[in-house]
């Protein structure tokens, strides 16, 4: 009898212990969804003026694939970015949910394809135009419809180089003239560098200028991603998302828009080896200061004109891929996997 009431009371504690333990992984869960998405982290007293320590990194809209390209469109007092698996554009404006404001952004033909097949980087022209890197199509291309008409009628402003197609163009920037440049690795395609489709054998920083004319800048630059114009146009910053070179790099640009010499201003080796979310440069902007503001290892690296990291915007679990500011630059929008956040740089 005993030994039958000493089975029963260790069976009523394994149960209630059971119970204890599914309570408390609810509670671990209700707490893990609660946690703030990320954090401020001050390196250097100089990031002091470029971002508030105690800034709020708010969600404003989540769901997605995978969220990338982001650009303010002032006169809409709106935001666009791609979600490349799904080959569409989305729209979120202040006060208002998302929207899809775009579709078929990246690829436009019939026979089904795999890899990323959508839109990625994002950017207007000198006149306000949208131009889109195509994932799916590997190419550049204006949309020809305004901004408050979208369209999925584009202009190809460049498709291949020496009557090689493009690997899958991946970012870009356009200059005060005119000129647009752009990054091209490997990444859309299906199988990455072994793709059967792939044309060329390297992956290239391009420049188109403003009589269409296109120059491969350099091919020297493993998977380039990321890439901006400083603040006075005359230097290019180019993001490397290698594996084993983690860089960003900076170049001089003589009058015509062209390279003449370049360095290493960071290496992200030694970040992404230390960080939680381990990856490598990707896009990023300027702030109004003519610093980095970089998606990296951990979230938003922001990085000096002379290569100094000052700070991070650390994202927790997901990767970023891509940044950009309101037209004052006082208000910073992230694209972090399946999530768009805010972060108000000063109050």
């Amino acid at each position: 009898m005993n030994l039958t009431k000493n089975i029963m009371i260790i069976a009523a504690l394994f149960v209630c212990s059971c119970h204890s333990q599914n309570d408390n992984s609810e509670k671990d869960k209700n707490v893990q969804k609660d946690n703030p998405i990320g954090k401020i982290e001050i390196y250097d007293k100089s990031a002091l003026p470029l971002i508030d320590s105690n800034a709020t990194i708010e969600v404003i809209a989540r769901g997605f694939n995978w969220a990338e390209g982001p650009v303010w469109i002032a006169e809409k007092n709106s935001l666009l970015f791609s979600n490349v698996p799904e080959n569409k554009i989305y729209q979120w404006a202040q006060g208002d949910s998302t929207s899809v404001y775009l579709r078929n952004s990246g690829y436009t033909g019939t026979k089904e394809r795999k890899g990323e097949i959508g839109s990625n980087g994002l950017t207007l022209d000198k006149n306000g135009r949208l131009l889109i890197c195509q994932s799916g199509n590997r190419q550049v291309v204006r949309m020809n419809a305004g901004l408050n008409k979208p369209k999925a009628d584009y202009t190809v402003l460049a498709a291949s180089y020496n009557g090689k197609k493009f690997n899958s163009p991946n970012d870009l920037a356009c200059d005060s003239k005119g000129n647009i440049y752009f990054t091209d690795p490997t990444y859309g395609l299906p199988q990455g560098d072994t793709d059967p489709e792939r044309e060329l054998n390297f992956e290239g920083v391009y420049k188109i200028d403003i009589d269409g004319k296109l120059t491969l800048l350099t091919d020297s630059i493993p998977k380039p991603n990321g890439i901006a114009l400083s603040l006075d146009e005359k230097k290019l910053y180019v993001a490397s998302s290698d594996n084993k070179k983690p860089k960003w790099y900076v170049y001089d640009l003589d009058a015509n828009g062209n390279l003449k010499d370049g360095h290493v201003l960071f290496d992200a080796a030694p970040l992404k080896e230390k960080a939680t979310v381990k990856q490598g440069p990707d896009g990023f902007k300027i702030d109004k200061y003519g610093n980095l503001f970089a998606a990296g290892p951990d979230g938003i690296n922001i990085i000096s004109p002379g290569g100094k990291l000052l700070g991070l915007i650390k994202i927790y679990d997901r990767k970023t891929s891509n940044c950009a500011f309101n037209e004052s630059k006082d208000v910073l929008y992230i694209t972090a996997a399946d999530v768009i956040l805010k972060v108000v740089l000063h109050s």
